[in-house]
């Protein structure tokens, strides 16, 4: 038998992971599993080290408080991997705490992938030399991440973006407004502020007054909100007083039966910039990017970024297809004057999406798939 170590830091990691085992255990049904997930990864029997939600951590000032706790998952980590010795650790996102443990465990020699390339080709492109001697190779998800990585010398494998195989487009309008009691005449507008609760606090503050303004002059419009499980109970808090009776969707299915109705009734979605922008393109529903980071992450972020758009849609499409309010031009005013624009013009999108999505897909079948073969080779190797 081969063991195989999973450090999945955050929901999308997951994910990714719990797509991942499937694929890989068809292939090799003798491989087992061990270390650090949530509950897409406990589905496919992962029993994980500790709470993954401890990793789920995004910017300077969430991360200073919980410094000694991370401290101590660092090393029951460390210590879980030395005593286990695994014949290959697989990092899955999550880059800051990934990496870290990298570098405490490379004195093991044990082969580590880590999938989903870290952004670095964003920003801070020359830390990537730094990245070298901690990867045994790289799972990128978007096409132009590979001669970014081969360059400094790290072996990429480009698998194609998981968003192809996540359902997003396969929801069913019908079903969601039965379930949820939508109007005939409602227009569903979409809301995805995030899965971290630092996100969710910075943004659902600014996202709520941007749709009060908006129902000001499209009365019609439904709130719907995509919520986490870790933070489902701050949404439902924070939306309370938003106008015309907001719907919390938590599963899968039901967000993307939401992606559906929102589609089908000419609605569209405020979301935060990274992979639902993706999601939305797949479901076919024209969105604006909002995104806020606190002033001091900002202020550094803004000195190091290297790219011309936070979206992924417009990244891939090389054009500005989806409007973006990042950080001081991220206000409820111009939020609903962009998707008062897009309600008027619902298909403006659409040409832009269809050029992003080409550029997703690897040679080599579902994502998952190309992802199990790149991670037996270098298993096997």
């Amino acid at each position: 038998m081969s063991l195989i170590y999973i450090l999945a830091g955050e929901a999308s990691g997951d994910v990714l992971g719990g797509r991942l085992l499937p694929a890989l255990r068809a292939r090799r049904p003798d491989l087992e599993f061990a270390g650090i997930g949530g509950p897409r990864l406990a589905e496919q029997g992962l029993v994980s080290l500790f709470d993954y939600r401890d990793l789920a951590l995004m910017g300077l000032l969430e991360i200073l408080p919980n410094l000694a706790r991370l401290a101590r998952r660092l090393a029951e980590t460390t210590a879980d991997i030395a005593a286990r010795k695994p014949d290959l650790i697989l990092t899955i996102d999550s880059p800051g705490f990934a990496f870290r443990i990298a570098k405490r465990v490379r004195r093991l020699g044990i082969p580590l992938i880590h999938y989903v390339a870290p952004q670095v080709w964003a920003w801070r492109p020359g830390r990537v030399k730094e990245l070298k001697p901690l990867l045994g190779g790289i799972l990128a998800l978007l096409p132009f991440e590979a001669p970014f990585f081969e360059k400094a010398g790290i072996p990429v494998t480009f698998v194609g973006h998981p968003v192809l195989e996540s359902g997003a487009g396969q929801g069913d309008a019908v079903r969601f407004a039965e379930r949820f009691g939508l109007a005939s005449t409602d227009i569903p507008l979409l809301v995805m502020p995030g899965s971290r609760r630092g996100e969710v606090q910075r943004l659902l503050p600014i996202f709520g007054p941007a749709l009060a303004a908006l129902a000001r002059t499209h009365p019609a419009i439904r709130p719907i909100i995509a919520v986490a499980p870790i933070t489902a109970t701050q949404v439902r808090d924070a939306a309370g007083g938003w106008p015309n009776a907001p719907i919390l969707v938590a599963t899968l299915d039901d967000k993307h039966d939401a992606f559906a109705a929102t589609a089908a009734r000419g609605g569209a979605g405020l979301i935060k910039s990274g992979t639902s922008s993706l999601e939305m393109a797949v479901a076919g529903v024209p969105h604006v990017v909002g995104y806020r980071l606190n002033p001091v992450t900002a202020a550094i972020v803004r000195r190091l970024v290297k790219v011309p758009y936070a979206s992924l849609v417009n990244l891939l499409a090389e054009a500005p297809v989806a409007p973006e309010f990042l950080q001081e031009s991220c206000t409820p005013a111009n939020l609903a004057g962009a998707l008062s624009a897009i309600l008027a013009n619902p298909g403006a999108q659409k040409p832009g999406f269809a050029t992003a999505l080409a550029r997703l897909r690897a040679p080599e079948g579902l994502p998952s798939e190309a992802a199990a073969s790149a991670v037996l080779r270098a298993l096997e190797a």
